[in-house]
This record gives structure tokens, sequence and C-alpha cells, in this order.
């Protein structure tokens, strides 16, 4: 399985997806990680901007994990076969790890509501 988690600052949970350009990529075997390696994307490779597709970089994931992402992300993710979930965990590895000792309390309901201000908090589910 392969995780991606936001992290613009490269040590928390990026609260936009959509603009984010770091991600922390997982690759879990045997229910642990395995391994972990910091993707940089340039400005038009942004989820945001790539709107219907994935940059080549982000393809084969398996789950998104961020702290917030608007209801079209989430609905395109789930077209695409990725599981995306929201957290209010701040450290990717802890958000990675709750994943996969499924602590569902770290996890937010998805959002319900287009993302239309772009004006996001750290960690706002919508």
């Amino acid at each position: 399985m392969r995780i991606a988690v936001t992290s613009q600052n490269r040590h928390s949970v990026t609260g936009h997806a959509g603009k984010c350009r770091k991600f922390w990529l997982y690759t879990i075997a045997d229910g642990a990680i395995a391994s972990k390696q910091l993707l940089e994307l340039p400005i038009e490779q942004s989820l945001h901007a790539q709107h219907d597709e994935l940059s080549d970089a982000l393809r084969g994931i398996d789950v998104l994990i961020s702290g917030g992402m608007g209801a079209g992300l989430h609905q395109r993710l789930q077209r695409q076969g990725i599981q995306p979930l929201l957290t209010a965990e701040a450290d990717p590895d802890a958000a990675v790890n709750a994943l996969l000792t499924l602590k569902s309390d770290a996890f937010l309901p998805p959002p319900t509501t287009a993302c239309t201000d772009h004006q996001h908090a750290p960690f706002h589910p919508h």
C-alpha cells in the first residue's frame, strides 16, 4: 500500500490538500511503514492545478491523508480509487500510524460542501 500525506512545511500535516506541493510518501508492507520519502511537486502539478488528473509522481497511491480538502477533490480522489482521509493529527507519521492501527478518532468526517473561498486554517475539515 502507498500513502501520501500533505506536508507543505515537511513537518506537519497541511490543512489544504489542493494547494499543497510537498507530500510524504509512505510505502506500507506487512502492516508497518517500510519506507518514507519526500515528494516536491511544481505548482502546476498541485492537486488544485491538475483538476481531473494526478501528477505522475502521485499515481499509484492508495490513500491521501490531509488536514483538509474540499468535497470536489474528495470525490475526485474517490473516483480515481484513492481513499481520501482528513485528520486532526499534526504529525504525518502519527496520521499514518493511526490509519495502520485503525485509530478512527484520528480522522474527521469527509467534507460536505465544495471549497469556494480557498482560505483554509490548518486542520479545517472543509
